[in-house]
C-alpha cells in the first residue's frame, strides 16, 4: 500500500495537455491536483461570450481537426459536435480575396513566381519577426502549395468540428471528476513539488530553472476586437493580411457555428503578432530557427528535469503543437507513466 503522498499528483496547468492527464489519472485512482496562474481553466482555447451574444476565442481562434481516432473518442466523451470545415481567405493588397492554401485558382491569380513574395515573405517578417530564409522550412510546410481547387484549410483531417458548448465548458467538463481538485490565479512554486508523487509541468523550461542556461524565444500575439453595426463582413471565419501592415489576420466570430447570430452586429479580432517579451510574457509560439541553436538550449534544459516530474504542451516540449497533438502527447504520457507507477489507491 503506497502513502498518500505516492497518490497525489500535481498538474501545472489547465489546457488541454494538463487536464487530459489529470482526467486519465484520476480515473485510475490517482488524486490530481491542478493549478494555474490564470484566472480560468481551457489554456489557450478559452473562450467566453462577448458583446452582442458572440463567443469568442480569448487567444485566438482554435479550430479542432483530426485523423486521430483515440484523440476523437477521449473528448467525445465530454462534448457533443458541431461539424465545421475551416475555410480560409488572404486579402491582396488591392482588397481581392483568395484562397488559402494557395491553390490552382490562387496561383493563377496571383501568378506562380509571386507566390513566396505575396503570401510567405511578410507572413514570416510579421509573424515570426525574422526573413524567410531563417525559418526552419517545417513552419512553411504546414500550409503547402496545391496543385488542385482545395478549399479547405485542412483537407487531410478526417474529422473536423467545433465542441457544441465551446472549449471551456469541454474543459470543464473533462475536470469535473470528485478526485481533481483546482485551484486557479496560483502560480507554480518549487517546493509545491514536495508534497506530490510526481509534477506534470506545462511551464517553459527556462522559466522553470531560473533562465539559468538561457533563454528560449517565443512569438506572442496581442488581439484587438472591435464590434461592427452590420451583419456580417466577410465571407468566411478568417483572413489573412498581404500587406506590411502590423496585422496577420482577422477572425469574424459569427462565421463559426454556434457562435451566435446577432442579427445587426458582427465581432471581429485582430492579431497583432510580437515577441513574448512585448506581451506580458504569454509565450504562444517556440520559435524553430533553422540553426536549431534554441532546440540545443532546450535540450540543455531537459537534461536539468528531475525524475518526479515531466513537462508537457507546448511551452513544456518547446513544441509547435496542434490541439489534437497536445491531446495525444498527453495520452502517451499517461500511458507511459502508468506502465512505470501502476494506478493509484481507489
Amino acid at each position: 500500500m503506497r502513502n498518500a503522498k505516492g497518490n497525489r499528483i500535481l498538474i501545472v496547468g489547465a489546457g488541454f495537455s494538463g487536464v487530459t492527464i489529470a482526467r486519465c489519472l484520476a480515473e485510475q485512482g490517482h488524486q490530481v491536483h491542478v493549478i494555474d496562474r490564470r484566472s480560468h481553466v481551457a489554456g489557450n482555447a478559452y473562450d467566453f461570450t462577448g458583446p452582442y451574444g458572440i463567443r469568442q476565442h480569448m487567444y485566438g481562434p482554435h479550430l479542432f481537426h483530426t485523423s486521430n481516432t483515440r484523440v476523437v473518442s477521449f473528448l467525445s466523451r465530454f462534448t457533443q459536435w458541431l461539424p465545421y470545415e475551416h475555410r480560409v481567405k488572404a486579402m491582396l493588397k488591392n482588397g481581392q480575396l483568395v484562397t488559402l492554401p494557395v491553390n490552382q485558382e490562387t496561383l493563377a491569380i496571383v501568378g506562380a513566381e509571386n507566390v513566396l513574395d505575396v503570401f510567405y515573405r511578410p507572413y514570416t517578417r510579421k509573424m515570426w519577426g525574422v526573413e524567410l530564409d531563417e525559418l526552419d522550412p517545417s513552419i512553411i510546410q504546414r500550409v503547402p502549395v496545391r496543385n488542385d481547387m482545395n478549399e479547405l484549410y485542412f483537407p487531410n483531417d478526417t474529422f473536423q468540428a467545433l465542441p457544441a458548448s465551446g472549449y471551456t465548458r469541454l474543459v470543464e467538463n473533462i475536470l469535473d471528476h470528485s478526485s481533481i481538485q483546482i485551484t486557479l490565479d496560483c502560480r507554480h512554486e518549487k517546493s509545491m513539488n514536495a508534497d506530490y508523487a510526481h509534477t506534470f509541468n506545462s511551464m517553459s523550461l527556462d522559466e522553470y530553472f531560473d533562465f539559468e542556461l538561457g533563454i528560449l524565444p517565443y512569438r506572442s500575439i496581442k488581439f484587438e476586437t472591435h464590434a461592427l453595426p452590420v451583419p456580417r463582413v466577410f465571407p468566411v471565419t478568417t483572413v489573412n493580411f498581404t500587406h506590411d501592415e502590423k496585422y496577420t489576420r482577422v477572425t469574424e466570430w459569427k462565421n463559426l457555428p454556434g457562435h451566435g447570430d446577432h442579427p445587426s452586429h458582427t465581432l471581429l479580432t485582430f492579431e497583432i503578432p510580437c515577441d513574448f517579451t512585448e506581451n506580458n510574457f504569454e509565450r504562444y509560439y517556440p520559435v524553430k530557427d533553422i540553426e536549431r541553436k534554441n532546440r540545443a538550449i532546450y535540450d540543455n534544459y531537459r537534461a536539468m528535469v528531475p525524475g518526479n516530474m515531466t513537462f508537457i504542451g507546448r511551452c513544456g516540449l518547446y513544441a509547435y503543437l496542434d490541439m489534437h497533438q497536445a491531446i495525444n502527447s498527453a495520452l502517451v504520457c499517461v500511458d507511459e507513466f502508468l506502465a512505470k507507477s501502476g494506478p493509484g489507491i481507489p
